[in-house]
């Protein structure tokens, strides 16, 4: 089954090189750095006593990997850590998150899953340990860990039902996959049971590490600035919104009346649909002004309607200067976001009825009083109308939502505990 895999992975490469090429027009980072996709590499590195692989497909798994990123090179002072890619984005975060690591945090993107090239990308760095954060499992990748003898780890490991449905559809690829996991550290005992059904031996339960990233002071001070340029608006703001969401919800925005002058402050998940969601702003015939075109010391204009989220790297700004926070994916069946960041700032939570992906920590959160679940568009505007106007109500929802982050911290910990067996 894994020879079929490869030969499909090598008659579409040409295919996906192209994709790759096309989708370089809007984001030019997919047009750089192409060696490292093919497993092609430079002089050989600097050796160190420990090489640490990490691995963080995009923004969202790169921003989580932080406080582990963090942990690992202060329990092993001699290690460096080579973090692997899929995205321009993810590697532009790594880039802005972990600059204060200097040489001892390496980036690259994760090479095609071949056979060779991974083996490649092995053979290059020499890790003495793969860590994958949180659904990323490659056939190929693994085989190619289990025959140079780097144990694989899968830190962070989600799995929703529907996940599960579709790995156990691929048979006997994705079990030979997950026997040559070496360890998985799970957010949920479901996600652990889950995880079991695949045929991983060895699997513990941490929590979700995404509860202990620390907001940075910058992404604060930035937040507040952005929040002093804006006034003393009201602010509902849509995270991470996926194609379709934004027209619901600017057409549900067209038929409630939220308090007067409040802000409606969207953030697209994707950075090439930046202009795709001005135009359906500018079409709904409502004022829109871009978070780019705000220099410092400028102000949001009093007849703006909607601001434009359109930055790399400021969701915790974002989220820090909102009142009422709607979590995006969610409302169309797309599976959800984790709403662990604004909860951790504090703010109320809405979100939408599709969260598969985070079914249990969504709940979890609603439960403890800090989200609430619409049902729609319509929904969501009629109940971040209310909280807005109620300052009490606000406060509550927004104290519980961070007693909810404060209550789930310590999955760091936890997963350092059980992968050190593995770097002695």
């Amino acid at each position: 089954m894994r020879l079929l895999y490869t030969l499909a992975w090598w008659l579409a490469l040409p295919l996906v090189l192209a994709r790759l090429w096309l989708r370089g027009r809007q984001e030019p980072g997919y047009r750089q750095h192409w060696g490292e996709r093919l497993g092609c590499y430079g002089r050989q590195p600097a050796p160190l006593p420990d090489t640490i692989w990490l691995h963080a497909v995009s923004v969202g798994e790169t921003r989580a990997a932080e406080p582990l990123i963090d942990a690992l090179l202060a329990a092993w002072p001699a290690c460096r850590i080579v973090l692997t890619h899929m995205t321009p984005t993810g590697r532009a975060t790594g880039k802005s998150l972990f600059a204060k690591h200097g040489a001892r945090l390496v980036q690259s993107y994760l090479p095609y899953d071949t056979g060779a090239m991974p083996a490649r990308f092995i053979r290059h760095f020499a890790p003495r340990i793969c860590i994958l954060m949180e659904t990323e499992v490659w056939p190929n990748l693994i085989h190619q860990c289990n025959r140079y003898k780097v144990p694989v780890v899968l830190a962070n490991a989600r799995l929703s039902q529907r996940s599960l449905g579709k790995a156990q559809r691929l048979g006997r690829l994705i079990a030979d996959a997950a026997r040559g996991i070496t360890l998985v550290a799970a957010q949920t005992q479901d996600d652990a049971d889950r995880v079991r059904q695949l045929g991983v031996r060895e699997v513990v339960v941490t929590g979700s590490i995404k509860f202990d990233v620390v907001v940075p002071e910058a992404a604060l001070a930035t937040g507040a600035a952005l929040r002093a340029a804006i006034g003393a608006r009201p602010v509902l703001l849509c995270a991470s919104t996926r194609e379709g969401e934004e027209q619901l919800i600017l057409d549900a925005y067209a038929r409630t009346t939220l308090p007067a002058n409040a802000l409606l402050l969207i953030v697209p998940r994707h950075p090439q649909r930046f202009d795709e969601v001005e135009k359906l702003v500018v079409a709904q015939g409502l004022a829109v002004q871009r978070r780019s075109g705000l220099a410092k010391g400028d102000t949001v204009s009093a007849g703006t309607q909607v601001l434009l989220g359109d930055s790399m790297g400021e969701m915790f700004a974002y989220y820090a200067a909102c009142d009422c926070a709607f979590v995006g994916g969610s409302l169309l069946p797309l599976g959800g976001q984790n709403l662990i960041e604004p909860a951790a700032l504090g703010k109320p939570v809405l979100i939408g009825p599709h969260t598969f992906n985070f079914a249990l920590v969504t709940e979890q959160a609603i439960v403890a009083g800090g989200a609430a679940r619409v049902a729609d568009a319509d929904a969501l505007m009629a109940q971040a109308s209310a909280l807005l106007q109620d300052p009490a109500q606000l406060a509550s929802m927004g104290q519980k939502a961070l007693a909810f982050a404060a209550q789930h911290r310590g999955a760091t910990p936890r997963t350092i505990a059980a992968v050190q067996p593995l770097l002695r």
